[in-house]
C-alpha cells in the first residue's frame, strides 16, 4: 500500500464528525474503525466500488477506471442515479490493462486513455480510479493525472481507493477526499444568494432529488451543489460558497461536511428525506441554519406553512392505505441510512418492522434504530438466506423489503417482496415519495398472485371421496373369497 494512501486512510479515520471515533484514545483512533477485507470478499463491497458509487453520479465528467476490465464491469451503472442533462457518466471508461502492463507498468496506457477521452468527448474533468492490480504494481496515478492536467489544461482527478484498502464505506470517504483535495473550492459560482445550500451524500436514485427540489424551491432555497446526485463538476467545484450543508442520513461522506465546516465555516446538519416527519424536520433545520447564516427570519414561518400544507396532503392520500396496512409485519434487509430512515417511514404507515439489517450500518445508524424502535429493536447483523426463508415461512413477516439479491428468497417462500435498494425503479424521497412507497407496498401485499401460488396444485389435492373408494377397494380385496 502506498504511503500516501496509508496517510489518507489515517486522516479519514480521524473524523471529528464521529462521536464514537473521538471518544477513543489516540492508539485506538489510529487503528481505525474498519476491518480489512478477506480474500474473495471484495465483490460489491470494496473501497474502489464505494468510491465509484460516491462519485459516478457527477454526470458531466468522464469516469476512467485504471485496471482490468472486470473492475469497471463490476461498478458500471450499478445504481439508478438519474441525470437531468448529460449522460456522459453512463459511459464506462477503462484502461483494460493486460499481463504485459502488469509486468512493465501501465502509466503510459493511462496517459493515452486520458488523451483519447479528451479528444473524443472533451469533458469538463476526468476522474481516474485506482484499482487493486494497478495499486499493487505501483502505478502512480497522482503523478500521471498531474501531468495530464498540465498537458491538456483539464482537471484530471486521481481517486486513490484500490479495493484492498478496505470496505465500501471507506471507499465512499476516500472518494470524498478526492473531491476535497482536488475539486471543491477550485471554481467560483456565477452568483450567490443567502439561500444557497449543498446536499451531501444524496445520489438521486430513481430521481429522488427531484422530489425534494420543488419543496426547497417553494421556500426560495437554492441547491448550489448536490454531492453527488445529478451533480455537475462546476457546481461541486464551487460548493464552498454555500451557506449551509445538509448531510443526507448516511455517514458515508461525513468528511465532506466536517472539512467544509473547518475550511469555510459552513455549518451542517444530518437529515433524512424518507418519511413525513423526517422530511418536515429536514425543512425546519434547513430554514433554521440559513436564518443563522443571514437569510431573512420569515424563512422559518414560510417553512412551517409549507410543512402544514404538504403533511396534510400526504396524510390524506395515505389514509386509505393505512387502514389496510396497519399491523402488517415487514422484514427490512438493507443497510446504512435505510436501516433506520425507512423504519420511521414504515411505522408512520402503521406497519410493524419485525427486523432490520445492520450489516452495513454505522454505530450512529444503530443508535437511531434503537431511538425509533425502542429497546426491543430487532437488529440483524448478518442473516443467511436460509434464515430469511425461515423467518418468512414461519409468518413472522408479511413482506420483505430488500435489494435484488434477496428477492429470490422471498419468492421461494411465496411471500411478497419489494425492492428498497439502489436498483429500484421508484423514488421514495419527500412527501410524494412516502405516498409512492406505501402504494407500492400495498400493491405487493395484496397482489392476487400470492393467493394463487399458495394454492396447492390440482394433483396435490386429496379428494375425500376418492380416498373412501380406494379404502373400500382395499378392504374388499383383503377379504377371503
Amino acid at each position: 500500500m502506498q504511503p500516501s494512501l496509508k496517510a489518507k486512510i489515517a486522516e479519514v479515520f480521524d473524523e471529528p464528525g464521529c462521536d464514537i471515533n473521538q471518544g477513543k484514545d489516540a492508539k485506538a483512533r489510529k487503528a481505525g474503525c474498519t476491518k480489512q477485507l478477506t480474500p474473495g470478499a471484495a465483490a460489491g463491497g470494496c473501497a474502489f466500488d464505494g468510491a465509484k458509487i460516491a462519485l459516478q453520479p457527477i454526470v458531466d465528467v468522464a469516469h476512467l477506471v485504471h485496471g482490468p476490465i472486470a473492475c469497471e464491469g463490476n461498478a458500471w451503472d450499478n445504481r439508478h442515479s438519474a441525470s437531468s442533462g448529460s449522460t456522459l457518466y453512463r459511459t464506462g471508461y477503462t484502461t483494460d490493462i493486460n499481463e504485459l502492463d502488469v509486468i512493465y507498468g501501465a502509466e503510459k496506457r493511462l496517459f493515452k486513455a486520458i488523451r483519447e477521452i479528451i479528444e473524443k468527448t472533451n469533458p469538463p474533468a476526468i476522474f481516474v480510479y485506482q484499482t487493486c492490480v494497478t495499486g499493487l504494481i505501483g502505478d502512480d496515478i497522482e503523478a500521471v493525472c498531474a501531468r495530464a492536467a498540465e498537458k491538456f489544461g483539464k482537471p484530471v482527478i486521481p481517486v486513490n481507493a484500490p479495493g484492498f484498502a478496505g470496505p465500501k464505506n471507506l471507499g465512499n470517504k476516500l472518494g470524498a477526499e478526492a473531491l476535497l483535495d482536488h475539486v471543491i473550492g477550485t471554481m467560483e459560482p456565477e452568483f450567490t444568494t443567502p439561500y444557497d445550500i449543498n446536499i451531501i451524500g444524496e445520489y438521486n436514485l430513481s430521481g429522488e432529488l427531484w422530489q425534494v427540489k420543488p419543496l426547497l424551491e417553494a421556500l426560495g432555497v437554492r441547491v448550489l451543489s448536490c454531492i453527488s446526485g445529478d451533480g455537475r463538476y462546476a457546481e461541486v467545484a464551487s460548493a464552498h460558497r454555500a451557506k449551509a450543508n445538509m448531510m443526507v442520513c448516511s455517514k458515508s461522506m461525513i468528511n465532506v461536511a466536517t472539512r467544509m465546516q473547518q475550511r469555510w465555516n459552513i455549518p451542517y446538519f444530518e437529515g433524512s428525506f424518507y418519511g413525513i416527519s423526517d422530511m418536515s424536520t429536514t425543512l425546519r433545520e434547513i430554514a433554521r441554519l440559513l436564518v443563522q447564516t443571514g437569510a431573512p427570519a420569515d424563512l422559518i414561518d414560510r417553512a412551517e406553512a409549507l410543512i402544514t400544507v404538504e403533511e396534510a396532503r400526504a396524510w390524506e392520500r395515505i389514509r386509505a392505505y393505512k387502514q389496510r396496512l396497519t399491523g402488517k409485519k415487514v422484514l427490512l434487509i438493507t443497510g446504512g441510512v435505510k436501516s433506520w430512515s425507512v423504519v420511521s417511514a414504515l411505522q408512520e404507515a402503521g406497519l410493524e418492522v419485525v427486523g432490520t439489517s445492520v450489516k452495513k450500518s454505522t454505530k450512529e445508524d444503530k443508535a437511531k434504530i434503537k431511538e425509533i424502535m425502542g429497546d426491543d429493536a430487532h437488529m440483524i447483523d448478518d442473516m443467511t438466506p436460509r434464515q430469511m426463508y425461515a423467518m418468512l415461512r414461519e409468518a413472522k413477516a408479511d413482506i420483505m423489503l430488500s435489494g435484488g439479491r434477496s428477492q429470490f428468497v422471498a419468492l421461494k417462500a411465496r411471500m411478497p417482496w419489494m425492492d428498497i435498494n439502489q436498483e429500484r425503479h421508484h423514488a421514495f424521497a419527500g412527501y410524494e415519495g412516502m405516498v409512492t412507497m406505501i402504494a407500492e407496498i400495498d400493491k405487493a401485499l395484496f397482489n392476487p398472485v400470492w393467493a394463487q401460488v399458495r394454492t396447492p396444485a390440482p394433483w396435490d389435492v386429496v379428494d375425500p371421496l376418492l380416498v373412501e373408494q380406494d379404502a373400500a377397494v382395499l378392504v374388499s380385496e383383503a377379504q377371503p373369497a
